[in-house]
């Protein structure tokens, strides 16, 4: 990359830190930090509640995925309106009824402290995943601009991030995601307009060779439930896009940070909906990106082997595009990143204050001593991160990890939640066996092929499949044995 490229990006990164940290003077309780002051716009949030859904885990590997092999993973797109309907009708209200910054004290309301602890503890997990994949797949696109080493990249962006969104709480995250927001769908338009009018035969050609080629498939449509067709796809979006929706501190804070219960709807919905066509744009680029190596260019070796799809979109970025615009798309994909994760760590650092500090370490805890927490678990949840980051150097698609694993850490948490909102029993007896059986059936689904064997029943379904199976045991036996326990009390 030239100096223009590297100026464009280094503005980028300061100017967000900068903005992000400007906050600091608003930020000086601990209800400011995980709340704001009620004065945060709509289109802010909306805006900051689909940046967090995109994070660069779309930015990079759909494109990657695209480009391997086909559209398959849009039908997890497709699943996206249905949970953001859900989360305006039912569970935006809820939580502006219980008037908590923590998604989980609602958990707690309804079967006791045990649930919330182990729904915020699964939540913590689910969001260290999430953080060091983006981390990861930002440092591949860096590593592909500068040369330097994917690990010291990581190491600086994961600090980068930490230290604006500490400084200006939940305002900074939310304003810089807003930002961040447009900036990656600037970026995103500007690379397929390039590459349309960078084909022999005009922008028609990548249509047509992508036709001929079947690279617009969504895939099987067979009943197989062990292979990633579009139905596992769709259910799997339908049951994670629940959860990030009904259960998700990500969500949940800027429920409660907007100023109205009509507002936070509205956001709940129309940031939801606006990732349906960002993440067909993202596929787009993969599938142009196929026809233009193929006709156009060619691709090095190494980066045709299915092992490093994730690398082929920071290739052509660094290589193709002109001056200036491949600056635009480094800071878009960084703009995607970031502000996914400045939204984890303010969310995860107020779950250990609200749930964890609060509840069981001093309950009495000034403002001044909350922002204190707020800082050090920030540092702390930064610092395992970028450990994991670290640790993801090797894997072969960055998407295909973070939907096993998500699926894995997610411990089947919304089935506990829907357990809460749609049974009127609050039998907790019936929660406990309910959450026992989905950890037995999702630690059946992960491990079966490592202690059983590739022969395992559990082989039969694909690894997706663990939180729709999990959710699903969850609330079933949880309501039978609710239903049971409330008979034989009546006898």
């Amino acid at each position: 990359m030239n100096t223009i490229d590297l100026v464009v990006f280094f503005v980028y990164i300061v100017g967000i830190a900068v903005f992000g940290g400007s906050f600091f003077k608003r930020n000086r309780t601990s209800s400011s930090f995980t709340l704001g002051d009620n004065d945060i716009p709509g289109w802010v949030v909306t805006m900051s509640i689909f940046a967090t859904f995109v994070s660069s885990i779309s930015y990079l590997a759909l494109p990657g995925n695209a480009f391997q092999s086909n559209w398959n993973a849009f039908a997890f797109s497709l699943s996206l309106p249905i949970a953001s309907v859900i989360a305006a009708k039912y569970f935006v209200p809820l939580y502006r009824k219980v008037n908590s910054p923590s998604a989980y004290t609602f958990m707690e309301q309804r079967f006791g402290p045990w649930a919330r602890i182990y729904v915020s503890l699964c939540y913590l997990l689910t969001q260290l995943m999430r953080i060091g994949t983006i981390l990861y797949l930002l440092a591949l696109t860096l590593n592909a601009v500068t040369g330097w080493d994917i690990a010291t990249i990581i190491i600086f962006t994961g600090a980068v991030v930490a230290v604006y969104s500490m400084l200006g709480g939940i305002s900074a995250v939310l304003w810089t995601d807003a930002i961040q927001g447009i900036i990656l769908i600037v970026g995103a338009l500007a690379c397929v307009a390039f590459i349309l009018f960078s084909m022999p035969d005009g922008p028609g050609q990548v249509f047509e060779l992508a036709a001929k080629n079947d690279k617009f498939s969504f895939g099987s449509f067979d009943a197989s439930l062990a292979d990633p067709t579009f139905w596992v796809i769709f259910v799997y979006g339908i049951f994670i896009n629940l959860q990030n929706y009904g259960i998700d501190q990500n969500y949940v804070q800027r429920y409660m940070a907007s100023k109205t219960e009509k507002e936070a709807k509205k956001s709940a919905l129309v940031g939801g909906l606006l990732y349906v066509p960002i993440s067909a744009l993202f596929l787009f680029i993969g599938t142009a990106l196929f026809v233009y190596y193929d006709s156009v260019a060619t691709l090095p070796i190494d980066l045709q082997v299915i092992t490093k799809s994730d690398r082929v979109f920071p290739y052509f970025i660094v290589n193709v595009l002109p001056a200036g615009l491949s600056g635009l798309l480094v800071a878009s994909i960084f703009a995607a990143g970031m502000s996914t994760i400045s939204t984890s760590f303010n969310s995860s650092a107020t779950v250990f204050l609200t749930d964890y500090y609060n509840k069981y370490f001093k309950k009495t805890a000034s403002d001044k001593e909350g922002l204190r927490v707020l800082y050090i678990s920030s540092a702390i949840i930064s610092i395992v991160g970028i450990s994991i980051a670290i640790a993801m150097i090797n894997v072969k698609s960055a998407l295909d990890a973070w939907w096993k694993l998500a699926s894995i850490f997610s411990g089947g948490m919304l089935g506990l939640f829907l357990l809460a909102i749609f049974s009127r029993q609050k039998n907790v007896v019936g929660a406990i066996v309910g959450v026992i059986a989905g950890l037995l059936v999702i630690l059946w689904l992960s491990l079966s092929n490592v202690f059983l064997g590739p022969d395992a029943i559990g082989n039969s379904f694909h690894a997706y499949l663990t939180i729709v199976f999990g959710t699903v045991a969850i609330f079933l036996v949880g309501f039978l044995v609710s239903l049971f326990a409330k008979g034989k009390n009546r006898n």
